[in-house]
């Protein structure tokens, strides 16, 4: 699909054949701000849409109070909402309903006049797409010109639900939508897991300690044990009790975050290769890493700093790729997505603890750094980041995009990294996560739970979760509470200030 105007050619997903399922988005409908009225056309023929995308934007077309985005239909035989798991099962339908969603268009116009209870126009109107809202449907018997401009100079409609509900979403501060992901993610602790304890560490940033400490008293009085069923989950869970013992200075968290970073020594008190359990996956570099320096800094002991360096080699040895990516596992090549977020974010929390001039947090300051410039290419024009980071049509996945968007807002406040380019990064990045989060803590494609798979296609087919899910909001909410660190509103995603560089 081509046009010599301006657009952003973007892909939107991929076909079960893996071929890319494209859109062409005009001048000024990449953004939900705009005064014009935002058209979706959905046709059946790629040249002729881009056809009909030129003459819109055309002077002779007199549609100037609209803008126009146009996408072929990919499958117009498909049932609406789409059953089965995105996006493994009816990918196509999956990606045009939960796409259009997010794309909040005011109107959508349909090519045909044949309907079904269950197509997408019939659905648009009566079921909320991506968990969004709805939106008005006009169906053309013939697209042309002619029938496309007297369809919309005859419409009478405003601002869709859909787009009133994205409104809604980007009026939010971070801090209010901290809030809201905080009522419904951060109330438990069955296991001192990562999810959990992740959400408790943002409820922690919203000045609930006395809560959070109700919550994990459990683990205190010895009614629960900590490293119980011990999984390398229980590494990264352990660092809600680190946190807990920086803000309350008792040394019973700093026991129970020692009792697992100890883990990394043997018997004899002598460093393993790396801390157990790791199963050679770049989720260690976040589940260990910060754990072994946030110990370290609290109690002065070196040993756990010398170690957060040596596992952090021994996982990069495994995981990182020569374009600054990480693999997930050496079992492929596969750049997933939250496999990133965990190096990234586990990069920066490890730089906030260790120790000025020591060569472990040199070592980390440079991969850091290597690793965000990397990321920053493969940024979309939405501001997210993809399932696998590299193929730009998997899907655009919540929780990976959080992720680094935290370890973004770390680097900007810390000085680590410069304002140009990644500030304007940062600020992308929570235009879209916002747009991706309800007021009641729904969520819009987070990656279920996935250990290491053996090709790009296993990476590729994990489910897409729409709605609750612990893992997204505990991420969703880590970035709210980073940029409230940052002391700014934050409404409009700016960039926070920076210091100096490190």
């Amino acid at each position: 699909m081509k046009s010599v105007l301006p657009a952003a050619r973007t892909v939107i997903g991929l076909a079960a054949d893996g071929t890319p399922i494209t859109a062409l988005v005009g001048d000024d409908a990449t953004g939900y701000a705009t005064h014009r009225l935002r058209v979706l056309l959905i046709g059946t023929s790629e040249q002729h849409l881009a056809r009909i995308f030129d003459w819109f934007h055309s002077a002779a077309s007199g549609l100037a109070r609209f803008t126009l985005t146009v996408v072929r239909d990919p499958v117009p035989a498909a049932s609406y909402p789409p059953q089965g798991e995105a996006y493994a099962a009816a990918p196509e339908a999956h990606c045009l309903w939960r796409w259009t969603g997010i794309h909040a268009p005011d109107v959508v116009l349909i090519e045909g006049t044949a309907t079904r209870p269950d197509d997408l126009g019939s659905q648009l109107g009566r079921v909320a797409a991506a968990g969004v809202g709805i939106i008005p449907v006009i169906r053309l018997a013939r697209l042309s010109e002619a029938t496309l401009a007297a369809a919309l100079n005859g419409w009478q409609g405003g601002p869709s639900p859909a787009r009133l509900e994205m409104w809604r979403r980007l009026a939010r501060t971070p801090g209010e939508i901290a809030g809201q992901l905080s009522a419904r993610y951060a109330n438990r602790l069955d296991e001192a897991v990562y999810i959990p304890a992740m959400a408790l560490v943002g409820r922690l940033r919203l000045g609930e300690t006395a809560a959070v400490e109700a919550i994990v008293a459990p683990y205190l009085d010895g009614r629960k044990q900590a490293l119980a069923g011990l999984t390398s989950s229980h590494f990264g869970g352990h660092l809600l009790f680190a946190e807990l013992a920086a803000i309350t200075g008792k040394t019973a968290y700093l026991d129970l975050a020692r009792a697992a970073a100890d883990l990394a020594f043997d018997e004899h008190g002598r460093a393993r290769e790396a801390m157990p359990l790791h199963d050679e996956m770049s989720d260690s570099l976040f589940l260990v890493c910060p754990l072994l320096a946030q110990v370290g800094a609290l109690t002065g002991n070196g040993d756990y700093v010398a170690m957060c360096g040596r596992h952090m080699r021994f996982i990069r040895q495994r995981t990182w790729r020569d374009d600054g990516l990480y693999r997930h596992s050496p079992l492929n090549d596969a750049a997933w997505g939250r496999g990133n977020g965990f190096a990234a974010l586990g990069l920066a929390w490890s730089l906030d603890h260790l120790p000025a001039g020591d060569q472990v947090r040199t070592e980390a300051l440079d991969a850091f750094r290597a690793h965000m410039k990397a990321l920053l290419a493969h940024q979309d024009t939405a501001g997210m980041w993809h399932q696998v980071i590299d193929v730009p049509g998997s899907y655009r996945e919540l929780s990976a995009t959080c992720m680094i968007a935290a370890a973004l807002a770390r680097g900007l406040r810390n000085g680590w990294l410069p304002a140009a380019p990644y500030g304007a990064a940062l600020a992308r990045a929570w235009y879209a996560i916002r747009s991706r989060i309800s007021g009641a803590g729904e969520l819009v494609d987070v990656c279920a739970g996935t250990g290491k798979q053996d090709s790009l296609r296993a990476y590729l087919a994990r489910p897409a979760l729409l709605g609750m899910d612990p893992r997204g909001g505990a991420m969703a909410l880590l970035i709210a509470t980073e940029l409230m660190a940052d002391g700014r509103h934050c409404r409009t995603g700016q960039p926070p200030v920076v210091r100096g560089s490190a």
